[in-house]
């Protein structure tokens, strides 16, 4: 094949991928209102605001306080609603904050799996159901990241996070269930509809 040929095919592919992207971006901003305006105002979203775009959750009534866990070093996360939505999930919505004298980094608080990219977050967060014996682990997105809080790393002393996570749902009966993070005690909470 001579050159002019092998680059003018090296061109159209290359014009033919970026014209695939753009097509999906496109799709993806679409902003369409099928749903006759209405939102799903439950579900995470990425947040775009951040040069480093996480799943983040809608903000948690702070005021109302559902459960409390006291880890180490100062650190408290306080729960504040544990939400069932008709999607077949559960989200956990609350807040860490740093009461000690140390910057806190949430590395303890990750998976051990090894394709997550984040170092610190709340993948390795668990829902017990203690009475069925199910353990619920936090949901995947397509490109295998948590849907949960990332980048949890450098919450200096007297600062505080919000921080959310999504488990599949228990049985539609099951109402109480332990949320565990590691090297925390767990939280016994009830999950709401």
């Amino acid at each position: 094949m001579s050159m002019r040929r092998t680059t003018k095919a090296a061109r159209g592919a290359v014009a033919t991928a970026v014209a695939v992207g753009l097509a999906l971006f496109v799709a993806g901003c679409g902003g369409g209102d099928a749903g006759g305006g209405r939102t799903d105002d439950r579900a995470p979203a990425r947040n775009t605001g951040s040069a480093t775009a996480e799943p983040t959750a809608p903000a948690a009534d702070v005021d109302k306080v559902i459960g409390e866990m006291k880890g180490p070093e100062g650190v408290t996360v306080t729960l504040h609603s544990v939400v069932r939505d008709s999607g077949g999930f559960v989200t956990v919505n609350g807040t860490v904050a740093n009461h000690g004298t140390r910057v806190f980094n949430a590395i303890d608080w990750r998976s051990n799996e090894s394709e997550l990219r984040s170092r610190s977050s709340l993948s390795g967060a668990t829902l017990v159901d203690k009475a069925g014996k199910k353990r619920y682990l936090v949901l995947r997105d397509t490109d295998g990241e948590c849907l949960c809080t990332t980048g949890l790393s450098g919450l200096r002393p007297g600062e505080s996070r919000p921080v959310f996570a999504q488990f599949p749902a228990p049985p539609a009966k099951v109402t109480e269930v332990d949320f565990q993070l590691p090297t925390m005690p767990p939280a016994d909470v009830r999950i709401t509809e």
